[in-house]
This record gives structure tokens, sequence and C-alpha cells, in this order.
């Protein structure tokens, strides 16, 4: 049984409805929020009716797609997930769907090369490779960078909505440092992804600051209907993590002139893979080369120098080359033992 458009945006809806346990959901409320998303994503008037949505929830209960979700009623009015895991985005897709999803990505793949679909071609062969698993037994063709147990991938597609139609959001997060999670009223603003994990750029209602969140660090949200959005039109998403490698940055920090020395073994890897689209080279000696780039000072440029061990020299700004220093020092401590 394949599943059009409109039916797949209902099941997806009512499923991160029923996902949220931040509040209780009748069928007004399902029918309600299945209205907004269909004017929000194809402008639809009309409205849903009870009857589509009871309908709809029969299918989700049942095998026809292979959902057979734990959809109960609680109270006599209020639906949920005896699961609190269970979520019909892990359910396998049925065979129709796949065709269909064939068909798809070859006309995709028809338009791989023209400069407009550059950024498309990793996610057509991504597409195509887990089709071909999905058909297919054997082994992988291609290998594409994956965390298997990287959590808060689920939030991706509900967080994008949120941002695409400009709606204010309620977050659970803890971070690592802190004790207890905390609860935010935020302005989200971007999605961003470094090294295979995923980042929500908000603003803070209470203290108007822009902050990244980790998604693997947020417990629950939910949209807040009756909260005006906050727009940011000072700020240019496009380009503000362009002076910086990762996304750690506070937005009045301006980026700094980092010079680096590496050692030849090393040098034909930064020179064919630059640490940053700033990057300059500046000289080449004897048994190295010295190269610059204008970066944000943070965590992940630290991170990055590190990884280059003995390898990688920082001669300016001074200060980050004492903070190397000091960190290298701390780390050769934890090794005397042995010696």
């Amino acid at each position: 049984m394949s599943v059009n458009k409109l039916a797949l945006i209902r099941y997806k809806t009512i499923d991160d409805c029923l996902r949220n346990r931040y509040r209780k959901w009748s069928l007004d409320d399902l029918i309600e929020k299945v209205a907004d998303v269909l004017y929000d994503l194809e402008g639809i008037t009309t409205g849903v009716s009870k009857r589509t949505i009871q309908s709809d929830i029969q299918v989700m209960r049942s095998d026809k797609l292979g959902y057979n979700a734990p959809i109960i009623v609680i109270d006599k009015k209020f639906y949920s997930y005896s699961e609190p895991d269970y979520s019909i985005t892990n359910a396998p897709v049925n065979k129709a769907d796949v065709e269909k999803m064939k068909e798809i990505v070859g006309v995709l793949k028809q338009f791989n090369g023209f400069s407009y679909f550059d950024e498309m071609s990793e996610m057509i062969a991504r597409l195509e490779n887990n089709l071909h698993r999905t058909t297919h037994h054997g082994r992988n063709y291609i290998q594409f960078e994956n965390n298997q147990l990287l959590k808060g991938l689920q939030h991706i597609n509900p967080l994008y909505q949120a941002i695409l139609n400009k709606r204010s959001l309620l977050i659970e997060y803890k971070s690592f440092k802190a004790a207890d999670s905390q609860q935010l009223i935020c302005y989200p603003y971007l999605l961003k992804e470094y090294r295979n994990r995923w980042f929500l750029i908000v603003r803070a209602k209470k203290k108007h600051l822009l902050m990244t969140l980790a998604l693997d660090r947020i417990i629950e949200f939910q949209e807040l209907i009756k909260e005006p959005f906050i727009d940011d039109d000072k700020i240019d998403f496009d380009h503000y993590f362009n002076d910086l490698i990762g996304v750690t940055k506070n937005e009045h920090e301006k980026a700094q002139r980092v010079v680096l020395y590496i050692d030849n073994y090393n040098a034909p890897y930064v020179l064919t893979k630059p640490l940053h689209h700033s990057q300059q080279l500046l000289k080449e000696e004897e048994k190295g080369i010295i190269i610059r780039i204008d970066v944000v000072v943070n965590f992940e440029l630290e991170r990055e120098i590190l990884g280059f061990g003995e390898c990688m020299k920082v001669l300016a700004p001074k200060a980050l080359a004492a903070k190397i220093a000091r960190r290298l020092g701390k780390a050769s401590e934890g090794y005397k033992a042995i010696e």
C-alpha cells in the first residue's frame, strides 16, 4: 500500500503529537494541529475532517503500512503512545514506497552535475545506497560517516518545521556541565551539522542570548502557539559561522589572525584539506610550512590543533600558543607514570 503525500503529512504530524509528552492530545487537538501543518506546508485552508483523522489513527494502528502503532486512549479522551520511545519513523519502508523512492532518486541523478545541484551529490548517493541496501542483501559499496549511537536525530524534522514556520519553542535542555535540566523559551533560527553532530541555534527569551544547543542534549520540546516569535534580522545566518571552525561562538566575537607551523609530513594533508576556507600559505621552510587562518579562537580550534600533537605549533596569537602549551603539558604529565 503506497501513501500519498497528504496522508504521509497527516501520519507524521499525528506521530509528532503523540511523541510529545508535555501535553495531552484530544481528537480535536489532533485535528487542529494537522490542519495547521497542512496549511503551513501545502496552503490547504479547508482543514481536515474528524473522520479523516480517526481513519488515520486506525491505519497507523494497523499493519497496512507496517506501523502497528501502539496508540491508546487515556481517560476515554486523550491519545498517546503506550511505548514512550515509539515512532512511525522507525517502521520499515514498504516495497511500493521503495519503488517510488527509486524513481525519485533516478530523476535526481539526471540533474546531478548541474551547478545548482552540487551540494546534493552526497545526498543522492546516500539515498541510492540506502535504497539498494533495502532491496539487496550484501555489502555496502559506499560508506558515509555515521554514528549509530548519536541521540537527538529524531528532533531534526520537527525543529526544521518550527524554524521554517517561525514558531517559538519551549525546550527542556540538559548541558553536560549542568546537574539538572532547564526549560527555555526560545526562538529557533538555524540547524547546523558539525562532524556528524547536530546543533540548534536559538535566541533565549529570558536572557536574549544567542545560544547553540546540541540536539543530543535536548530532552523534549514543544511549540508555543501563543508565544510571539521574535525574528533576528541583524544576523546573517548564512554567513554567521564563516569565521570559525565548529559551532562555538559568542555573537560579538571577531575572527583573529592565527598563524600555525606544520611539519613536512603533515603539510600535504593540511594543504589538500585546509583547516578553514581562509587558509593561506605564508612560507615554505626546510622542515615544514607556515600557514595563516582567520578564525574565532574557540574550543573546536584548540581541539583541531591538539589533534596534530607535536606536528603543529601555534606561532600567533600568543595567548592561544600559551593555552595549547599548557594543555599539552597537562597531557604529558598524565603519561609520566609509565616512563
